[in-house]
């Protein structure tokens, strides 16, 4: 799983006999304490807040006794709030904090309130999050009538129970006796009542994960601490509350199945803290809703003064009316403002970092959008290596660009042997994608944009819907495929996964149509697969015609005449005599293992065509001195103008990416695909594609690793003519741009 933000510092810190690990992000501002909470999970439940807050904070972390790098004690006294109270003083000493902002979640928010109370002077305040208090707020018993011998009822956490249905998997023993699948069990449906809201399944799933770091017996005393049994101590809370002084916030969802909002409510009534109900959500709200409280998390430390006091409305916020240098540069304590119809329009381009394909596409529909409006400029938040693309054509890039997490690192962290599984990858992106949205909130806080076009940026689309008030430009998304497909090997787990994904974003298009002011697909509707989206689900074609409007194909280029090719074929440096066999990858690391077969299968292929000159193409993310050299084969680094020596080759071996295999189809020129195994996008939406136009041949890559079958492969397409594919349109870009601008 990529952690996109690692320590800058971490220890371990040792008290009565108990190891605790911590770790603090960020070198600057404000100190920030995420707490622990139930040590069913370990400090990585604060993964989608760290790497935002860090880069204006010191946040620091701890694992809460019983789960992660701290230790596990047994018995229920080594798991009392005094205890957990007195862990977070320890470290706040070990990693140099003498005061910060406490936030905490569920048991966290009632450890802070301890800490506050009783720490004054190490609290500036307290940000609680669906806190779990235990008010004394329940009734008495009512007295039984006289004579009467009531049955006593079973202790639902202490007593064996004669079901293990709902909440009755809540027991210990099901737990310590039902073993290994018991557990699981219960926690399947913990943590389906943590984040009860629909399409919640990569937070459970994390979730189990992190319960797994820890045992059942360990949890057993963690419960008994926690009710205060067995020796352990839980003093009320109320005291407590009467005793804070720092300010107060807390955040609770009306449909929290494990502590009902009535909590949040009173907390809040009790320390004078401000309240913020969150309408229809559930308890694990800093993972379901990390938008929304990494926003709300930094408003409310922004808007404390050193001392801990609240500031003026606005104070340290990077909007304009904050305290900081404007986004002009101007100084601190001035700010300008311009009059709308003086204001040059501006759009902020954001393009795909998986490929290079993206960046030419959108390169060439910004020079279009540019034609229609001259006045019209273009900054680009991107990142490697798009940015090197983009920087040698000459295009503005956002110096926010730099603070993007990297996608592309994250996919080759993924790779296999010429294998990625893409739906799953994009699903263990999601700490990437959270703080790259983040960072671009910040920069819309800071700036003003007239258009925002996204090229498949996943995060702002989705989020945008999740948080639609957070809309403030004309907005205008593209994608060159829809709907998420499970591939066979997946089976019916991993149908439903996609099903899941996708229902979520029909229904984020029924409610909120508007918040797209343009949906484009790089392609035609009969581009489209007609297959479901799922079971029970509409037909992919059929609603993405209703959905988005069609550019046809953009390219980027306009295909070569034939009777040009011979002139640039000269000026790359190839001889009329010779046949050219160019070897592309794509703009990633995943291509090597493919680039090797062609390399085994190279003097194969000689001997079959001996004038075949075989040229091999590392692309930007792969050394080319780490692939073997061998006779008759040449290999060369990164070329920018790769579509030019296309153009102009004789037959082509490529990994199943669409860019590439559509330069190769508008070009008319010969090709054998191998697509990535178990890649949904490429096997399946692609494929589809190039069947539409006649182009190519497919190659399993089972087979391409047969040297023998990979060369005669591409000796046969080498062999079987001129080529006859559909013709691809060459004014994409202009109808893309001509859509786009439309919103402007």
């Amino acid at each position: 799983m990529t952690r996109i933000r690692r320590p800058d510092v971490e220890g371990l810190v040792e008290r009565d006999g108990v190891t605790i690990a911590w770790a603090q992000y960020g070198t600057s501002g404000p100190h920030v304490v995420l707490l622990p909470t139930w040590s069913v999970v370990d400090s990585r439940v604060w993964k989608a807040q760290v790497p935002y807050l860090a880069q204006h904070y010191r946040v620091t972390t701890f694992d809460g006794r019983g789960n992660g790098r701290s230790d596990r004690p047994r018995g229920a006294a080594a798991y009392g709030d005094d205890q957990y109270v007195a862990d977070t003083v320890a470290v706040l000493d070990a990693a140099g904090v003498d005061a910060a902002v406490l936030v905490g979640v569920s048991m966290g928010g009632r450890w802070g309130v301890r800490v506050a109370a009783q720490h004054p002077e190490r609290v500036r305040g307290l940000f609680a999050i669906a806190p779990s208090c235990a008010f004394a707020t329940d009734p008495e018993p009512a007295d039984p009538l006289p004579g009467a011998q009531p049955e006593p009822e079973p202790d639902p956490w202490a007593d064996p129970l004669a079901t293990t249905t709902g909440w009755a998997k809540h027991n210990k023993h099901y737990w310590l006796e039902g073993g290994p699948e018991a557990y699981d069990d219960f926690l399947r449906f913990f943590f389906g009542q943590v984040f009860s809201e629909p399409h919640s399944s990569k937070q459970i799933e994390d979730s189990i994960g992190w319960a797994h770091d820890t045992q059942p017996a360990v949890l057993v005393d963690t419960v008994a601490g926690r009710m205060g049994i067995e020796g352990a101590v839980r003093p009320a809370v109320e005291p407590f509350c009467a005793a804070v002084r720092c300010p107060v916030v807390v955040l609770h969802g009306t449909h929290d199945r494990l502590e009902p909002a009535s909590t949040g409510v009173r907390l809040a009534e009790l320390t004078g803290g401000r309240l913020l109900l969150v309408e229809g959500a559930g308890h694990g709200l800093q993972g379901r809703e990390p938008v929304l409280v990494n926003r709300e998390i930094r408003a409310f430390v922004d808007g404390l003064a050193p001392s801990g006091r609240p500031c003026s409305p606005g104070a340290g916020a990077i909007a304009p009316g904050g305290g900081g240098a404007s986004a002009d540069g101007a100084p601190p304590g001035r700010r300008s403002w311009t009059r709308a119809l003086r204001r040059p329009p501006r759009a902020l381009y954001l393009s795909s970092p998986i490929g290079l394909g993206h960046a030419r596409r959108d390169l060439a529909i910004a020079r279009e959008l540019r034609t229609l409006r001259p006045d019209l400029r273009v900054d680009w938040l991107a990142q490697d290596p798009v940015t090197q693309f983009l920087t040698r054509h000459g295009e503005q890039i956002h110096p926010a660009s730099a603070r993007l997490a990297s996608e592309s690192a994250h996919v080759d962290s993924e790779c296999g042997e010429h294998d990625l599984h893409a739906f799953q990858t994009v699903r263990r992106m999601d700490e990437i994608l959270v703080h790259n949205m983040m960072l671009f909130l910040d920069l819309l806080d800071a700036e003003h944009y007239d258009l925002v076009v996204a090229d498949e940026a996943w995060e702002v689309d989705h989020f945008l819907h999740e948080n639609p008030e957070l809309k403030r430009t004309a907005y205008a998304w593209m994608t060159d495929f829809v709907g998420w497909l499970p591939m066979p090997q997946g089976g019916p787990a991993e149908a439903a996964l996609t099903a899941d994904y996708n229902a979520e974003m029909i229904e984020q298009r029924a409610r909120f149509r508007r918040l797209r002011d343009r949906s484009v697909f790089v392609g035609d509707a009969e581009d489209v697969v007609d297959l479901p989206f799922g079971e029970g689900l509409p037909n992919i074609r059929d609603w993405t015609r209703d959905n988005f409007d069609f550019a046809g194909y953009v390219t980027g280029f306009t295909p070569l005449p034939p009777e040009e090719r011979a002139d640039l074929r000269s000026r790359l440096g190839y001889r009329p005599d010779e046949r050219v066999c160019i070897v592309s990858a794509g703009g990633s690391g995943v291509g090597v293992p493919l680039l090797r077969r062609v390399v085994d299968a190279v003097p194969i292929l000689r001997r079959q065509v001996p004038d075949l000159r075989v040229v091999l193409v590392a692309g930007p993310r792969i050394d080319p001195a780490g692939l073997p050299a061998t006779p008759g084969l040449e290999i060369r680094g990164f070329l920018p103008d790769l579509h030019q020596h296309l153009a102009v080759c004789d037959v082509a071996v490529v990994h199943g990416g669409l860019t590439t295999c559509m330069e190769l189809t508008a070009h008319q020129r010969p090709f054998v695909y191998v697509p990535l195994q178990r890649h949904f996008e490429q096997n399946l939406h692609v494929r589809h594609r190039l069947e539409r136009y006649r182009a190519g041949t497919c190659l399993e890559y089972d087979t391409a690793r047969d040297p023998d079958a990979l060369a005669a492969a591409v000796a046969a397409e080498l062999a079987r003519g001129p080529a006859d594919y559909l013709p691809v349109a060459a004014d994409g870009a202009a109808r893309a741009a001509r859509l786009i601008a439309d919103v402007l």
